[in-house]
C-alpha cells in the first residue's frame, strides 16, 4: 500500500505530518508513505527514518485563507494536488491531508475525480458516542446544499464504510430530523425517507439530534448544512464542558482532591471525546481513497488516519461503494 500524505497542509504542518509519518511507517512496514511538499524543509526532519518513507517534491502550498477552487486551478504545484494526482494516476493508493477542507474537496472533484454514478461526494467524520460505538456522520460539510437522491447516495457509501471499515453487520442507519415520526421534517427530509426505505440497508428511520450521542444509529444521513452545525455544536459543547470542569476543580484545595480521585476516569471521557483518536474523515464517492485530518492535527492524529486509511483499502473501501452504487 501506498498512501501520500499532504506533508503541507493542516495548522502545525510540517510538524505534525512528518511526526505521524515517522511513526506510521516504523509501525507499519508493508505501507509506503509518501511525504509531498518541500523538499529542502522535509529533508531535515527525516534523518534515520525507514526505507518505507519518501518525499515527492511539491514547492507550493495552500493556505487555510486561499480561495479553494482557484487555489486547486493555479497552484499546480501545491501540496495538496500533487498529492490527488498521485492517487488519480495509480501512484498512491490513498491520500491524507489537514489542510483546507473546501481546497480538498475540490481536489477530490477536479483532481482525483468522482466516482461513476455519485453526484456528489460526502465528508463523513466520526462523532463519539457513549457506548464508544461511534456514529459515521454524512455530510458533515462538503456541500451545503443537497438533493434527496443526494441522501440516499450518503445513505450507501455510509452503510459499506461501517461494515467494511468497522466491520458492523447491518450497520443502523438513521436521518437527522427534528422528530422520529416519518412525515416530520423539511421538504428534503420528507422527499428523502422514502428513498432510504427503498435501499438495501438496514434503515431505522428518523433521528433526532439529542439522540446521536446515545448511539440511536451507526450512519447518520444529512445534508452538509445541517450536519456542519451539528459537527461544531458537539464540539463546542465538549471544549466548553471541559474549560468549565478545569475552572471548578481549580477554584479551591478540596476541589483540586477532588480532581486528582476523578482524573484518570476524565482523561479517558476526553479521549473518548478526542478527534485526534479518530484519525481524519474519508471523503466518500471519490474514485480513490481522499481522507480529511482535522486542521489541528498532531502528529498521533495523522498517524491514526494513515491506520485509517490502511484498513479501508485492505477492506477494498472504493471497489464497495462502487458496486454498491451500480448495482452490480
Amino acid at each position: 500500500m501506498r498512501i501520500a500524505i499532504d506533508a503541507m497542509g493542516g495548522d502545525h504542518a510540517p510538524q505534525s505530518t512528518v511526526e505521524g509519518a515517522l511513526a506510521a511507517a516504523r509501525e507499519w512496514s508493508d505501507t509506503e508513505i509518501v511525504l509531498v511538499g518541500k523538499e529542502q524543509v522535509l529533508r531535515p526532519m527525516l534523518e534515520g527514518a525507514p526505507a518505507n518513507l519518501r518525499i515527492h517534491p511539491a514547492e507550493e502550498t495552500i493556505e487555510a485563507e486561499d480561495e479553494p477552487v482557484k487555489a486547486v486551478r493555479r497552484k499546480k504545484d501545491a501540496s495538496m494536488v500533487v498529492a490527488g494526482r498521485l492517487v488519480r494516476e495509480g501512484e498512491a493508493d490513498a491520500m491524507i491531508s489537514a489542510g483546507n477542507t473546501g481546497a480538498l474537496m475540490t481536489t477530490g472533484l477536479l483532481v482525483v475525480g468522482r466516482m461513476e454514478g455519485i453526484e456528489r461526494p460526502a465528508l463523513a467524520p466520526m462523532i463519539p458516542t457513549v457506548d464508544e460505538r461511534g456514529v459515521l456522520a454524512l455530510d458533515l460539510g462538503a456541500n451545503m446544499d443537497a438533493k434527496p437522491e443526494h441522501l440516499a447516495q450518503y445513505a450507501l457509501m455510509g452503510s459499506v464504510y461501517r461494515e467494511k471499515v468497522h466491520g458492523i453487520a447491518k450497520p443502523r442507519v438513521g436521518l437527522l430530523n427534528v422528530g422520529t415520526e416519518a412525515m416530520k421534517g423539511n421538504e428534503l427530509t420528507k422527499a428523502a425517507y422514502p428513498l432510504l426505505e427503498e435501499l438495501p440497508v438496514n434503515f431505522v428511520g428518523n433521528v433526532e439530534a439529542r439522540d446521536i450521542l446515545t448511539g440511536a444509529c451507526d450512519v447518520l444521513v444529512c445534508d452538509g448544512f445541517a450536519g456542519n452545525i451539528l459537527l461544531k455544536s458537539l464540539e463546542g459543547t465538549a471544549g466548553t464542558l471541559f474549560s468549565i470542569l478545569k475552572r471548578e476543580f481549580t477554584k479551591s484545595w478540596k476541589n483540586k482532591l477532588a480532581a486528582a480521585v476523578l482524573m484518570p476516569s476524565l482523561r479517558g471521557l476526553k479521549q473518548t471525546l478526542d478527534y485526534k483518536e479518530h484519525g481524519g474523515a474519508p471523503l466518500l464517492g471519490l474514485s480513490g481513497l481522499v481522507v480529511k485530518g482535522h486542521g489541528s492535527s498532531d502528529g498521533g492524529a495523522i498517524k491514526n488516519a494513515v491506520r485509517q486509511a490502511r484498513l479501508a483499502l485492505q477492506n477494498k473501501l472504493t471497489e464497495s461503494i462502487a458496486r454498491e452504487i451500480s448495482g452490480k
